[in-house]
């Protein structure tokens, strides 16, 4: 086997690279897209074939390497089912299994609570752990659907049960260190050790942090795996015709089928002939070249891939039962992000079936 922890001094992010030289598969954990003549460099090296490209979350600091990995190198994309990435050919589940050869795999395990959908790794005797437990500290908790109650159960619950040697490889780390294991972490870092969860919500809530700087370029890139909104939908319809038949990975078609089992839908017609759009919060969660091509009058512009850290902000809903109506190209994106917001709390939320597109079509 061969493992590599590479730096990204910029982001100051982990990327890691497993992979079998027997079966000459190999895996990439949180790429980062300015490295990638780096990681493919490495790849041919070893003569090794790229497998997937998984992601920890959608992160917010650093536009992702996966995107470009799939159309370079016609690897998969994973990332949590939660993270609203729906151009992911992957939308990983608890427990989902990622085979790298007959006798060498990884294990996902959900970890929310730095944001709605992080998920971490676990390789032999290693998590790989995102941004939900770093070395003497945790991620943030205060944007895309974080929870700091949350938080505290997946690390305490989840990361904490693992056996005390097994080593913590972070997402990040902004001090000049590369490993922990869990022991040390249970004992010694300063969120979490003698911290109950009341106390370890305290902490969070008053962290006051500033936004990190690449956020509103970051989120919405990576919700399309690093690359632009057409080419990625591209990539992932071709890429979901490839995904073995036994793998029980969903793909974004499913998500989104999921999704508007819990959601309402009201289809255009409806719209135009029973509701008094000024009377309401419509939201376009379109990319801007999207909007370019025409919109909704009244219409609140926030992209999907920055929705749920800035929805709050929004002065035209004063209370979480105020009626929201989403809408997105052709309803995909929008009953996705109707099921995320329903799950922060807010109680009325349509998604506006066949989107702009259906908007359009019945004048």
């Amino acid at each position: 086997m061969l493992f590599k922890q590479l730096f990204d001094e910029k982001s100051c992010t982990y990327t890691y690279l497993i992979a079998d030289l027997d079966s000459k598969n190999a895996i990439f954990i949180d790429p980062v897209d300015t490295n990638l003549d780096i990681y493919i460099a490495l790849l041919k090296e070893h003569s090794l074939t790229l497998k997937y490209s998984l992601e920890t979350h959608v992160h917010a600091d650093h536009i992702t390497a996966s995107g470009m990995l799939r159309q370079q190198l016609d690897c998969k994309t994973g990332v949590g089912s939660l993270c609203g990435a729906e151009t992911a050919d992957i939308q990983i589940q608890d427990g989902d299994i990622f085979q790298i050869s007959q006798h060498e795999h990884i294990k996902a395990i959900e970890t929310p609570g730095h944001t709605l959908g992080s998920v971490s790794f676990l390789w032999r005797d290693r998590i790989f752990s995102g941004d939900a437990l770093l070395i003497n500290g945790c991620g943030r908790t205060d944007f895309q659907g974080g929870d700091a109650g949350k938080l505290y159960d997946s690390i305490t619950q989840r990361i904490f049960t693992l056996q005390d040697d097994t080593l913590v490889y972070p997402g990040h780390d902004y001090n000049g260190h590369w490993v922990s294991n869990i022991r040390q972490e249970r004992t010694t870092n300063s969120r979490l050790a003698n911290n109950n969860r009341e106390q370890f919500i305290d902490i969070m809530d008053n962290l006051n942090l500033p936004q990190p700087k690449l956020i509103d370029l970051a989120v919405p890139a990576n919700r399309y795996c690093g690359t632009d909104p057409e080419t990625a939908n591209q990539a992932a319809t071709q890429q979901t015709d490839k995904v073995e038949p036994m793998q029980k990975h969903l793909t974004a078609q499913d998500l989104t089928a999921q999704a508007k089992q819990y959601i309402t839908e009201i289809d255009v017609a409806k719209v135009k002939s029973t509701i008094d759009l000024n009377a309401i919060c419509l939201i376009d969660i379109r990319e801007q070249s999207e909007v370019d091509e025409g919109c909704i009058d009244n219409a609140h512009l926030i992209p999907r891939g920055v929705l749920e850290f800035k929805i709050d902000a929004l002065e035209a809903i004063k209370d979480k039962s105020d009626t929201i109506l989403l809408y997105c190209r052709s309803g995909g994106r929008s009953a996705l992000a109707a099921k995320a917001l329903q799950d922060m709390g807010y109680s009325n939320v349509l998604s506006m079936a066949g989107g702009y597109e259906a908007w359009k079509q019945h004048a």
